[in-house]
């Protein structure tokens, strides 16, 4: 069921990290690259909640119910991944992030729900994690294609002015296939099952149909959000936050703060580009790998405490990042490894924040969702995870408007100092999360197939409303 996550995170990870180089590629300016990714949480903003409340709605003995959306979102993003090499001016990569992002959350939103669906309490946490470690794999090796296009298939990574390079262009080719073919795996293979109680799942489908009513139901229980939601909302507000000033400011702080040079046609710069990819495949590599202790973890301490300790690992990886400005850029050191290989020391050293970042990232991707499931009404779960993730558009739509301001007139155009702001509101979020009301942290019985653990569950709902 976590398959396709694989290939949604070739999709992410291409455009995390590229959509800065590619807008600074097509003219923008450093203090403008936030404002530029603000389109597309815009829009994911009205998406979310809507594919969430639709897929409670959806049942089809066929498809089921969350796969239909894994389907269209996959078809949409892969097309936009092919598309995005083609821009040639700046208002067009915007427009295009803007599809893509979209796209890809149609998607992802769903797979998020599925898994409350399919698995009790006591195996939520290990199913994100699994999910993470799908999401970890995928994000690896579509962030490295950039750097495998030049390095060993040799393309070109240097271009004319507002234009791709070679290199990247295949590197998307690459990432949008292989995304539309792993949702496609999902959805072929997994098997969901139907609502607890198939009649009143229609009866309540009739009694509230009407586009109207969908509306007023797609946002009216905002203010009606858990307890739990309301605590964790805060917590993915400032870890989101960092997360967002990492991916739009991470090549602008590398390039112009550790390479020293902003000409967006010079070699050097477009090999700062490439390894700033090669930072975000470690990143997530530990993350994938990280996925498989954190249900260990969580079990000897508390799930509340493993997320404020990654967190607080990943706030300090980003604040080192500007530290590693120190060291002059053509220092080199040589590795025997299959060969003598001569790197630079500053880009060895890029890759130790990357571990916080990965443990941090790991954590995010599962454990705040394992902790919301628990707090979630089970005919609700798709609508409320959709909700949930207002919380990770809205600090990205602050982030677009706020942290180009605090680049340009704050920090005077020092980007790397925008990654500190970002580690220090990633401590406070694993801070917050110690106040959080863990209420399912609990141990269910692990005895009994899918379908008999969705019927447990409902019956733990139905008894206690409140759930």
């Amino acid at each position: 069921m976590s398959f396709g996550f694989l290939g949604i995170q070739f999709g992410f990870a291409l455009q995390n990290g590229n959509m800065s180089r590619i807008f600074e590629t097509m003219g923008a300016k450093e203090d403008e690259l936030a404002f530029l990714w603000l389109a597309a949480p815009a829009t994911g903003l009205l998406v979310q909640p809507i594919i969430g409340y639709l897929s409670d709605r959806t049942w089809s003995p066929r498809w089921g119910r969350r796969r239909p959306f894994f389907l269209v979102g996959a078809i949409c993003a892969s097309l936009a991944l092919l598309v995005m090499p083609h821009v040639s001016a700046l208002w067009m990569a915007a427009g295009m992030l803007w599809v893509m992002d979209s796209s890809i959350n149609i998607s992802m939103e769903p797979f998020r729900a599925l898994v409350g669906d399919l698995l009790p309490s006591n195996q939520r946490t290990a199913g994100f994690g699994a999910q993470t470690f799908f999401i970890g794999i995928g994000a690896v090796v579509g962030s490295l294609l950039p750097y495998i296009y030049t390095k060993w298939l040799h393309f070109s990574n240097v271009a004319p002015a507002h234009e791709i390079s070679p290199s990247l262009k295949y590197a998307f080719y690459t990432g949008g296939t292989i995304y539309f073919l792993a949702v496609l795996w999902t959805v072929v293979t997994t098997k969901e099952y139907p609502p607890y109680d198939l009649a009143a799942f229609e009866e309540e489908k009739r009694r509230t149909s009407g586009f109207w009513h969908g509306v007023r139901e797609a946002f009216a229980g905002v203010a009606d959000m858990p307890r739990t939601m309301r605590q964790l909302a805060i917590v993915q507000f400032f870890s989101w936050l960092a997360l967002f000033s990492m991916w739009i400011y991470a090549t602008p702080a590398i390039t112009s703060h550790i390479y020293h040079t902003s000409d967006t046609t010079s070699a050097l710069y477009n090999e700062g580009a490439d390894w700033v990819n090669v930072c975000f495949s470690v990143y997530n590599g530990v993350s994938a790998l990280a996925a498989l202790a954190l249900p260990l973890v969580a079990r000897a301490t508390s799930r509340r405490f493993t997320h404020m300790l990654c967190l607080a690992l990943g706030g300090l990886g980003l604040i080192s990042i500007y530290f590693i400005g120190n060291i002059p850029i053509e220092q080199t050191t040589t590795f025997q490894f299959f060969g003598a290989h001569t790197f630079r020391v500053a880009e060895l050293a890029l890759l130790v924040p990357m571990i916080g970042i990965g443990v941090a990232w790991s954590s995010i991707l599962s454990i705040p969702y394992a902790m919301l499931a628990g707090a979630l009404p089970t005919n609700r779960m798709g609508y409320y995870m959709g909700v949930f993730n207002f919380f990770i558009v809205l600090p990205q739509m602050v982030a677009g408007v706020t942290l180009g301001f605090f680049t340009k007139h704050v920090f005077n155009n020092n980007s790397a100092l925008t990654l500190v702001l970002g580690g220090v509101s990633m401590i406070m979020s694993g801070l917050l999360t110690l106040r959080v009301h863990d209420a399912d942290d609990i141990r269910l019985p692990n005895n009994m197939s899918p379908a008999e653990n969705l019927t447990y569950e409902a019956s733990l709902a139905d008894a206690n409303p409140d759930m």
